[in-house]
């Protein structure tokens, strides 16, 4: 078996020091679609280095760019078809609001390995902190077909019921056609992403948008439609992928206050019967 779980979970942590500017913020920004219009005051707090903030669903790529899935691919004990590969989920918890820059460590493990059957899991743990203290941490679900059947755990279900109920708000955002090439400067080069011929093998008929994109698009579309566009009151965000988007659909996104600290949301493509992109997903917030 590529995945010997044993191993893997065994391995000591890695810890590498990571690094980010503005400038690294702002592509971040324009990668989930910020921008537009692009006078607006309310987007010129992701576009302009005068004003700016940063979303927290930057924390999964600043300094490496998706460090919590590269990590889990390279990890001892693992060794798989990168064609195979699909980002399964990802939960952010912030500790402080995010710098504009900073110079942080990031220490990263496989905190699980399960077993679904007919794929692998495995669970990517980073904890990130600078001089000041812990900044955030990230956990990656990494799910590689073909490779489960072993016989070990099958992990907790994170599944939920969608609520019954209209949503509170709802809004479109339409995804651009060159968004999954813009995105991938933020750092996952994953050619899943831009290469034709890759996403054939892998079983698309063309490149498919990252899922890391449909999370900060997300989470964006939450802070300004919840949250008054305050993104220091994002204390966590958590998601699974439920199915792909292709560059040039739009997304629905809709959004359910169940209590005053936590929004749930649902996201789906509009071009394809609403097919679920995002399930399961919690924005916790003060």
């Amino acid at each position: 078996m590529p995945i010997d779980a044993a191993k893997a979970l065994a391995a000591e942590p890695r810890s590498a020091e990571i690094a980010w500017t503005r400038k690294d913020v702002l592509l971040y920004h324009l990668g989930v679609g910020a921008g537009v219009p692009a006078t607006d005051p309310a987007e010129l707090r992701y576009t302009l280095e005068s004003r700016l903030h940063v979303l927290p669903s930057f924390a999964t790529v600043a300094g490496a760019g998706s460090p919590d899935v590269i990590g889990g691919l390279n990890a001892p004990g693992v060794d798989v078809d990168l064609a195979k590969v699909l980002h399964g989920g990802q939960r952010v918890a912030l500790h402080r609001p995010l710098p504009v820059e900073g110079r942080a460590t990031a220490t990263s493990r496989v905190a699980a390995v399960y077993d679904k059957g007919k794929a692998a899991v495995l669970v990517m743990r980073t904890d990130v902190a600078d001089t000041d203290g812990p900044l955030w941490t990230n956990e990656a679900q990494i799910f590689v077909r073909g490779e489960g059947g072993w016989g070990g755990e099958r992990g907790p279900s994170a599944h939920r019921e969608p609520p019954s109920t209209a949503p509170d708000k709802e809004v479109e955002r339409v995804v651009r056609e060159d968004q999954a090439l813009l995105y991938r400067l933020s750092g996952d080069w994953n050619p899943l992403h831009a290469d034709p011929e890759f996403a054939a093998r892998a079983g698309f008929d063309r490149p498919i948008l990252h899922g890391l994109c449909t999370y900060g698009i997300t989470l964006k579309a939450v802070v300004d439609t919840v949250l008054d566009g305050e993104v220091a009151r994002v204390r966590a965000y958590g998601t699974r992928f439920a199915g792909v988007v292709f560059p040039g659909e739009t997304l629905r996104i809709r959004m359910w206050r169940p209590d005053d600290r936590s929004v749930r949301v649902a996201v789906s493509a509009v071009d394809r019967d609403d097919a679920p992109v995002l399930a399961d997903t919690v924005v916790e917030h003060e």
